[in-house]
């Protein structure tokens, strides 16, 4: 294990940091091999195709659309999505779909831009530490190589690819860029004759990521921390030589807190989410998670993007073993925090970081997610160079050099994981078999390939794991419901009510269900349930008057079109069904008028196109009926209705041509 002392009672504030010796050369060459590395790690992730939490985060995310006003991207979504209560991620999505729309391409290279630059800027901070007064002596003549070394292996490590390559996970990527970059201002101004230009690009940075997610929570104690080890000597001379900088790093919790608290501090489906759980739940479960992270940052294999909840059973000595292998390391961190201050810092950073996921919220759904060491990786690497190193001295170079060479090939293979999806969650099944969530979004996967009979399967399986899991049970009800199994999809549509009675999607799936059975009534009482949890919505309203229209309660029926379309003009299908309506009740003039306005909405649909000529015929001017059935032909030209209609204002066209009638108005 390196030696890596740091004395407190060398560090007193009054102890210069030793001149940077390397050339400006060997600096700049040293970023660049960062930077190409990382490009030739994730060549290959440009293609990859948006995953797992990407489609509520950016597909369906309306605050994304525009840049300007600033604030609509600056207002995320509070629907418990990766962005909710994290502005900067969201606005930095918005930049993305501004450049690309839906687009994956430029989402990936903006991920990667992001990774690269913290891997220059933790080179810049392992660097500058190792050359400062605490550890000079020791690396100070190796600094420019050691540095490069951690940052190059953290840069390429497979463990971080979840992080780089699902866009989602920018919100850690991004976060962590902002972490290093407020430590490397810190670290500048204590070298700066004008510290506060840098400690103002601290604090800058730190607010960046109090708004881009909540880990960023310790970056001000780590700062704290850091001060301590390497430059002050104790926690009461660095408040005193630095106690603004600390007042303006502790300012941005209130950011932080402000957002919490405008989003309700929830994010994730709330079945998911458990912030106060029991003991002896909690400290089996992330004592193995962090027994599992550490085993994967020297041997990532396999590596799984989704671990679910439930992690395979073990055995109870294994586990108490895991749990006192943790203890132990935790009680190392704070001896050597006392002891050997900047070992213990390396502790202290990862398990700081490591903790606002692993003990203050725990996620149900993801007991165990890789990104989440994305930035307590960095100190795992750190101690690792620096062990090789004092294991083999100069060799340590080769020894670098074959590690970055391997890890950055099984990034690049891993990457080729996440381009079929089919296979990237068939892996994972394999890998955690009981994994409900996994089976689901494979279950998602086979059905939009239309491989219904295997999807159908894994939405099965998804719920014989976790009976309660709404969205597994909702999902197979959709299924079955789009397979035209009705009877099959009523049972669980219910079912997901039961889980979730103010959800009011399923309500209306499940009248939709009904009425395809000729349930009528019940459906109808589905539709107004659905109505008076959201009266904004319309395609419940729709459904309800779809449903007197089979009951034959045309005038209220048409009441509910009405209403729909006065309640949002721009909506087709409203103005469509009430001419519909109107049509069957034989007021023709009204109901070409709101086919008309359906048309107008909606050029391309060619019933609309037809119930407009239908209306025209009815109203005796078959002439300029036929340009309507012709544009429905076009567009649809197997509409058998549209043909036949259209042959016979034909004929009466001509016959009133023949006979001079004027039935071409």
């Amino acid at each position: 294990m390196p030696h890596l002392s740091g004395e407190k009672t060398a560090m007193a504030e009054g102890v210069e940091r030793a001149p940077a010796r390397d050339s400006r050369r060997a600096i700049y060459l040293a970023g660049a091999l960062i930077v190409g590395a990382g490009l030739a790690a994730y060549a290959n992730s440009f293609s990859t195709p948006f995953i797992f939490d990407d489609k509520t985060t950016i597909v369906d995310n309306p605050t994304i659309q525009h840049l300007w006003p600033p604030w609509t991207a600056l207002s995320p979504p509070g629907d418990g999505s990766s962005v909710t209560s994290r502005p900067v991620l969201n606005y930095s999505f918005a930049i993305n779909h501004a450049i690309s729309g839906n687009e994956a391409g430029s989402y990936h290279a903006l991920n990667l831009l992001i990774h690269v630059l913290a891997g220059l800027a933790l080179f810049g901070i392992v660097r500058r530490t190792l050359l400062g007064a605490a550890l000079r002596e020791r690396y100070g003549k190796e600094a420019l190589m050691l540095a490069l070394a951690v940052a190059l292996l953290w840069t390429v490590h497979p463990l971080l690819t979840e992080s780089v390559i699902v866009a989602a996970q920018r919100s850690e990527s991004l976060m962590g860029l902002f972490y290093l970059l407020t430590l490397y201002a810190f670290i500048r101004g204590v070298d700066s004759p004008r510290p506060w230009r840098w400690h103002g690009w601290a604090i800058a940075a730190c607010l960046l990521g109090m708004g881009t997610k909540e880990v960023m929570v310790t970056a001000p104690l780590i700062v704290l921390l850091y001060d301590r080890t390497f430059v002050a000597g104790s926690f009461r001379e660095a408040w005193r030589r630095r106690e603004r900088l600390y007042a303006g790093l502790a300012a941005t919790w209130l950011l932080l807190f402000w957002l919490e608290l405008g989003s309700g501090g929830g994010r994730g489906d709330p079945e998911g989410l458990n912030v106060h759980p029991r003991l002896w739940d909690h400290v089996p479960i992330q004592s193995r998670a962090v027994i599992t992270y550490l085993k994967l940052a020297f041997w990532p294999h396999p590596l799984v993007l989704d671990y679910g909840g439930v992690l395979p059973t073990q055995s109870l000595g294994v586990t108490l073993l895991q749990i006192a292998a943790v203890a132990a390391l935790v009680t190392g961190t704070l001896w050597a925090l006392w002891r050997r201050p900047a070992l213990g810092f390396l502790g202290a950073w990862f398990f700081v970081i490591l903790a606002p996921s692993t003990t203050i919220i725990l996620l149900m759904r993801q007991v165990v997610a890789e990104h989440r060491m994305y930035l307590p990786l960095a100190a795992v690497v750190t101690l690792a160079v620096l062990g090789i190193h004092a294991l083999a001295g100069r060799r340590s170079r080769l020894v670098f050099m074959v590690l970055a060479a391997g890890l950055g090939g099984l990034t690049y293979v891993r990457n080729a994981d996440y381009h079929d999806q089919i296979a990237l969650w068939t892996k994972i099944v394999s890998e955690v078999p009981d994994n409900a969530r996994a089976h689901l979004n494979l279950g998602a996967e086979l059905f939009y390939a239309h491989r219904a009979p295997e999807a159908e399967a894994q939405f099965r399986e998804a719920v014989r794991l976790e009976p309660d899991y709404y969205e597994a049970v909702l999902n197979l009800a959709n299924m079955l419901f789009s397979l035209g199994r009705d009877a099959e999809a009523i049972e669980y549509y219910r079912a997901a009510l039961k889980l979730s009675p103010l959800a009011v999607t399923p309500y209306l799936n499940l009248a939709k269900s009904l009425a395809d059975t000729n349930q009528l009534a019940a459906a109808e009482r589905e539709c107004r349930i659905a109505l008076a949890l959201e009266p904004s919505f319309m395609d419940a309203r729709i459904n309800l008057g779809d449903v007197l229209t089979d009951e034959g309660r045309l005038p209220e029926a048409l009441e509910v079109f009405e209403q729909a379309s006065r309640l949002d003009p721009a909506y087709p299908m409203a103005q469509y069904d009430a001419a519909n309506t109107l049509l069957r009740l034989g007021r023709y003039a009204e109901a070409k008028a709101y086919y008309t306005q359906a048309v107008r909405l909606e050029p391309d649909n060619a019933l609309a196109h037809t119930g407009l000529a239908n209306a025209l015929a009815l109203l005796g001017w078959p002439a300029r009926a036929i340009p309507e059935y012709e544009e429905a032909l076009r567009l649809q030209p197997n509409l058998e209705m549209a043909r036949v209609n259209l042959a016979h204002a034909q004929q009466l066209a001509q016959e009133a041509a023949a006979t001079g009638t004027n039935a071409g108005h």
